[in-house]
């Protein structure tokens, strides 16, 4: 298995070295040459597999360059009951995702009973036992620069904090994620973790990480790395959990069933997008967005316009808070037949601040062929849906899930089993949980109190060389 880039300016890579270098050098982002295809039968096989088998079965197909008893051990070490545990029954820990039924062919899949209690601890845990393995094999040392809405930094920092050989350097939207993600992420002592607080939205910081990580002379003098929703091992690792979630649901494996997918970065549902190219039988891929809706407006007009500072919204789902949609480079890529020059003339008129829209048959097979739809969502609706489903089923989920569940709504078939994939616990969102149902979320008992530690982080302007110079100040 080799990497390309979808911008077509990258000679193809094996896996470790597109795992550790964020994006290609291009500015494009890396993609197989060519996705593995499960036939029905193989399918059948895979869904008998508990979590940690199913995901060595899927991963190795992507992995060539890591032999597969090594391979097999980094995934039994990330994917246990003890590390996606958080107060619950042990057997329930062990299925990793549970699928929970709301009523007859409506299901939430938990995603976030990791250490961050959000979904991205998934493929982040992973990828911190890939890199640690990676470096100490190749005697090197990566830098990691980031960008989170929320919950990316707090799952990139527990996931590397104390590896050997890795720093972090992660930049968040100042005053603008909830108070128990900042505790999350700026409570944390560990040596080799750095926060930073820039003065502006989500989709500056990440602008600033791709033009650190567009800097080649910077990047290869201070050996910069990526875990945004950018690096592939990322979107594979994610990609085991509609597996999962499929086999939990259908009926009989070849049977369609939906999946509808809270979105910003559109890092998470291209990992849908990826299993159904892959040959799970997943039939609507439903995109939920909060008031940030260029995703929608895209999915629904076939126009993508990422919007400027001044049209973009803090919300009550503040981890879609999100503008630019990076990975929706990856699907488009698919969408116009893995045709790299024409996809980087459409990325270089987002540069330009331009957006693009499709033409009628990209547009068409979007839906058709590739089976996206979306929907939006505001503030009242998502505080009145989480009401609902606590009020129905007795479940409290949090304002991104409630985002997905209005979603998914929309866009059912009663005949067709869908799955809403949880963001986070509701414990992290307190104010809108409290608006929503008049009290307290629950909380894991490890993490009362978490917003009382001591905190730090360094507040920096929307500048990338300030950036820059703070990385320099700590490595030089």
């Amino acid at each position: 298995m080799r990497y390309i880039s979808t911008r077509g300016g990258m000679t193809p890579q094996p896996f470790c070295d597109i795992l550790l270098g964020g994006l290609a050098p291009d500015g494009g982002l890396s993609i197989p040459e060519i996705y593995p295809h499960f036939c029905l039968d193989a399918l059948k096989k895979l869904s008998t597999l508990e979590y940690r088998d199913l995901a060595f079965a899927i991963i190795h197909h992507f992995v060539d360059d890591i032999d597969h008893p090594t391979l097999q051990k980094l995934i039994d070490k990330t994917y246990t009951a003890e590390v996606y545990c958080n107060g619950r029954d042990p057997e329930v820990a062990r299925e990793i995702t549970p699928v929970l039924k709301l009523e007859n062919n409506l299901y939430i899949q938990e995603l976030s009973n990791g250490p961050t209690l959000a979904f991205k601890d998934m493929a982040m845990q992973l990828l911190g036992n890939l890199f640690e393995h990676v470096l100490h094999e190749r005697g090197e040392q990566v830098n990691i620069v980031g960008a989170t809405s929320g919950d990316t930094g707090s799952a990139a920092e527990y996931a590397m904090r104390g590896k050997k050989g890795v720093n972090v350097f992660m930049l968040s939207p100042h005053g603008k994620m909830s108070p128990f993600q900042r505790a999350q992420m700026y409570s944390l002592q560990d040596k080799n973790i750095f926060n930073l607080s820039v003065k502006s939205f989500f989709d500056q910081c990440q602008d600033i990480v791709k033009a650190i990580n567009n800097d080649a002379e910077f990047k290869a003098q201070y050996k910069i790395g990526a875990v945004n929703s950018i690096n592939w091992g990322r979107i594979v690792a994610q990609v085991v959990y509609y597996f999962k979630g499929y086999f939990a649901v259908a009926k009989n494996v070849g049977d369609p069933v939906d999946f509808c997918v809270p979105s910003g970065n559109f890092g998470n549902i291209c990992a849908g997008h990826i299993a159904r190219q892959m040959g799970l039988p997943i039939r609507k891929l439903v995109v939920a967005t909060n008031e940030n809706d260029v995703l929608d407006e895209f999915f629904k007009t076939g126009k993508y316009r990422p919007r400027s500072i001044k049209e973009t919204f803090e919300t009550s789902s503040p981890s879609m808070d999100i503008a630019k949609a990076s990975n929706l480079e990856r699907f488009v890529f698919d969408l116009v037949g893995r045709d790299s020059t024409r996809l980087a003339a459409l990325w270089q008129s987002v540069e330009k601040g331009e957006g693009f829209t499709l033409p009628s048959p990209d547009f068409e097979r979007m839906s058709h062929a590739y089976g996206f739809v979306s929907e939006q969502s505001s503030h009242a609706e998502r505080v009145a849906h989480i009401r609902e489903v606590f009020e129905k089923y007795g479940v409290e989920i949090d304002p991104h899930t409630a985002d997905g569940y209005k979603a998914a709504k929309a866009h059912r078939d009663p005949a067709v089993a869908m799955v809403i994939l949880e963001t986070a616990l509701p414990a992290k969102f307190e104010a809108t949980m409290v608006e929503a149902l008049g009290r307290q979320p629950a909380r894991p008992e490890h993490l009362q109190g978490i917003e009382d530690l001591p905190q730090h982080s360094e507040v920096l302007e929307d500048d990338v060389e300030a950036v820059k110079q703070f990385i320099r100040q700590q490595l030089d």
